[in-house]
């Protein structure tokens, strides 16, 4: 199945979001083009107002870094501009004349600034807030300039003033021609109590005010207002809105009203093209605030892949805020003449002011002024239409305040609410990373999970839920589960347990850690024997004094303690019926004439019971002995899969490869040959297996297996974490590399971190999210770890197989 081409015009928020829900749902199924008109990865917009304030770089916000593009096998293409649509063709022209192909096509152009209309406003010192450019005129101006007039006063003309008040300026002028700021989020009551804050933080505030032109000579010089007055400045900003940006739309005969016109499903009135963001006009309705935004993405991502959706069907608005420090949030219903009644609380010494909105015994809008503590409460209150009776109860809970802590609120909490509105993050995802990641800080739960990424309004909720679960791991008793009846001691107590006493035998482990029977079971005695033998070679890598005494110890130890006699390179699979399976090596599934006489004659000749292909591209000889199990291998003249402390890789699953797999881009069969003869000799905790695929169909099923190596155009995708047992889970994309040698380096430093960490018996997948598939990647990306655990790799192939005996 060849992949569809999508293209996406634009690279910002909402777009990109949409490309990540696509991931998601297909990652397979599109070569991805993206193509943004600014000279930067994608970032967060809402973020500008804090490079601008100086003490953020553009770094900090950036969403996307290139690696993230290159990652997931996406062109990008950076400060280049969309000039024409051919919907007939499909393909888009840019302004360097690159013609490109789709089968889809997401418009996300986004808006452009609203400039007024005003005589001059093309002078050197007047712009617009809108993007980074904007930014870097604004630092520039403020370090030779003092005066500034920002025009506007809402969010966007707030953050810029505050910012030019941070880069130095004396004379910060904020002109809104409302009677109060920012009018469309707040009442009169907080919007004067913003006025007061911002007042005594450096602006000056001019409220109904119209400005009638722009004066000065070679650049800026001062604005002259429509009642005769001037007022001197060097900078002028203009940031009084946004208007949608349509003109390629509408000149490539798309639907356009205000914006360009789509469907529940953000579908365009031509077929295959859809529109995403604040450039689309869905029911009439042009949302520009990020939740909405995302929420868009999210169908549309569903619809583009084909999957069933419910479509979109609006959203309700909602500004949760930080204006020059002040925590602000509103939603719905705020005018005093559209509400039957309202519950007002408002506290002079803390400087904060609640609001809510009832109309018909319903809570309708909210307003919170300096605490938004309790912004999501209000906003799902406003969602549902609650009745006013939930506000009683809240009082009764409280004892009398108006909603209780934010702490309490959170824990009570069910896990599938949403905390985080703008990037869709629910309570039960916060707390899953928090426990499984072992966050700490608001900062790393910020960056594992993005919540409070975008508007950062939410924070006070995550940072009282981090507390809640910080808290609670504390009081709760660990609860340990002993690994089996032997002992008292859990998995992960085990390993530690070993490691700190530095035993050499299963015998002497034993009686170390006060084992309860003498010779242990069939549960114990692998495990123990597994970190003794991993241990004991890692330390014998770093040349530390552990190593060959105890290697050889334990080895004599397992060998009289399952009289076993097996003198090959290492023993065989033990069955459930106390029988040995021998496992030829058909490197990447690949064999030969000769190979396959070898393995009839010893079927043939040790009379093997089964002899079975399985489904994971192993050929197992069943039923053996011990002495026949080793006769079976001498004979065969090849490798076979040996167990010693732990368990081998058994094969690598490879498709047909590049001469006769069908739209095979990669030599998947020399790759998966190349990887089993690297894995071979390596322990792992259980059983793991591998598959190399030709090309992004994964023919070789390399989407449920532990490791996958998928060959794409650009080179090679490394994926762990699948599995096809009782839990499916579909691995993870963990890299990409250039060739196939540095693709099975990367496998085998994957491996080798997990044998070194992984408790006996955890799968892949399990390791992988307990660990963190992030802090994964950049182990095995940092050239000095991979070094390492690629070096203690090699050591391990380079052992004899020392230690024998059964698996589990």
């Amino acid at each position: 199945m060849t992949r569809q081409k999508l293209v996406l015009i634009g690279n910002g928020m909402a777009g990109v979001r949409c490309i990540e829900e696509i991931l998601k749902l297909r990652p397979d199924a599109f070569d991805i083009t993206i193509i943004g008109a600014e000279p930067h990865p994608n970032y967060n917009r809402i973020m500008l107002s804090k490079v601008l304030q100086g003490d953020t770089p553009m770094s900090a916000i950036t969403i996307n870094e290139y690696v993230w593009y290159e990652e997931r096998g996406i062109t990008l293409y950076t400060g280049e501009a969309v000039i024409a649509i051919d919907t007939k063709g499909r393909t888009v022209t840019t302004d360097r004349k690159r013609v490109i192909a789709y089968d889809k096509l997401i418009i996300a152009t986004g808006s452009l600034p609203f400039m007024l209309p005003l005589p001059g406003n093309d002078k050197p010192g007047v712009t617009a807030f809108r993007n980074m450019k904007d930014c870097e005129l604004m630092v520039e101006t403020a370090a030779n300039h003092k005066r500034a007039a920002v025009i506007g006063g809402g969010l966007l003309g707030l953050e810029a003033a505050r910012g030019l008040l941070n880069l130095g300026m004396e004379d910060v002028h904020v002109i809104h021609n409302s009677r109060y700021l920012m009018n469309r989020q707040l009442d009169p009551h907080s919007a004067n109590m913003l006025k007061q804050e911002l007042e005594q933080q450096g602006m000056k505030i001019w409220l109904e005010r119209n400005t009638e032109r722009i004066i000065g000579r070679k650049r800026v010089e001062a604005l002259q207002f429509t009642d005769g007055t001037r007022l001197a400045v060097d900078l002028v900003v203009i940031a009084v809105g946004i208007k949608p940006n349509v003109r390629l739309a509408a000149e490539s005969g798309i639907e356009v009203s205000r914006a360009i016109v789509v469907n529940d499903r953000m579908e365009t009135s031509v077929p295959n093209v859809y529109a995403v963001g604040e450039c689309a006009e869905h029911r009439g309705m042009v949302y520009g605030l990020v939740a909405p935004l995302y929420e868009q993405g999210k169908v549309l991502a569903q619809a583009i892949c084909e999957q069933e959706t419910e479509g979109y069907h609006g959203s309700v608005l909602y500004s949760q805020l930080k204006v020059s420090g002040v925590d602000v949030f509103s939603v719905g219903d705020i005018d005093d003449s559209q509400l039957s009644t309202m519950q007002l609380q408002y506290d002079g010494i803390r400087r904060t002011y609640r609001k809510i909105g009832i109309r018909d015994n319903r809570i309708v809008g909210a307003v919170l002024f300096g605490d938004s503590s309790d912004s999501n409460k209000l906003l799902s209150y406003v969602k549902q239409g609650a009745d006013v009776s939930v506000l009683e109860q809240e009082a009764s809970a409280s004892g009398g305040g108006a909603g209780g802590g934010t702490t309490e609120y959170v824990s009570e909490l069910s896990d599938s609410e949403t905390i985080c509105s703008c990037n869709g993050v629910s309570k039960g995802t916060i707390t899953t990373a928090i426990r499984e990641q072992a966050l700490e800080t608001f900062e790393q739960v910020r960056e594992c999970t993005r919540a409070a990424s975008s508007c950062g309004g939410c924070k006070p909720l995550v940072s009282a839920l981090l507390q809640c679960v910080l808290e609670s791991s504390e009081d709760e008793a660990v609860k340990v589960t002993p690994l089996c009846g032997c002992t008292t001691l859990s998995r992960e107590q085990l390993k530690d347990a070993i490691a700190a006493s530095r035993t050499s035998t299963t015998r002497e482990a034993m009686a170390t850690l006060g084992w309860q029977t003498a010779d242990g079971c069939k549960v114990c005695r692998p495990a123990i024997r597994y970190y003794i033998g991993s241990l004991g070679r890692l330390s014998a890598s770093d040349r530390t004094p552990v190593s060959s005494a105890a290697l050889t110890a334990a080895a004599e130890t397992e060998v009289e303690m399952t009289a076993s006699a097996a003198t090959g390179k290492g023993s065989y699979a033990l069955l459930a019926n106390g029988t040995f399976a021998v496992q030829p090596r058909l490197y990447g599934g690949v064999t030969t004439a000769e190979q396959l006489r070898r393995i009839a004659d010893a079927i043939e000749r040790y009379h093997v019971p089964l002899a079975k292909l399985n489904g994971d591209g192993r050929l197992e000889l069943l039923g053996l002995s011990e002495a026949e199990a080793v006769g079976v291998a001498q004979s065969l003249g090849s490798p076979v899969a040996a167990y010693a402390y732990g368990r081998p890789v058994a094969s690598v699953v490879t498709c047909g490869g590049i001469s006769y797999e069908r739209g095979a881009v990669r030599d998947s069969i020399a790759t998966g040959a190349m990887l089993e003869r690297r894995l071979e000799r390596l322990q792992l905790p259980t059983t793991v297996s591998a598959a190399v695929s030709a090309s992004p169909l994964h023919r070789a099923g390399s989407l449920v297996r532990d490791i996958g190596i998928v060959g794409v155009p650009g080179g090679w995708e490394l994926y762990a974490g699948g599995s096809a047992g009782i839990e499916v889970k579909e691995a993870k994309l963990l890299l990409t590399e250039p060739d196939e040698r540095a693709v099975v380096d990367a496998a085998a430093a994957v491996l080798q971190l997990y044998a070194e960490e992984a408790l006996y018996g955890e799968p892949v997948w399990q390791w992988l999210e307990r660990s963190g598939a992030v802090a994964i990647r950049e182990r095995v990306l940092d050239p000095r770890s991979r070094r390492t655990l690629l070096l203690r790799s090699q050591y391990e192939a380079e052992q004899p197989m020392a230690l024998r005996g059964e698996c589990s």
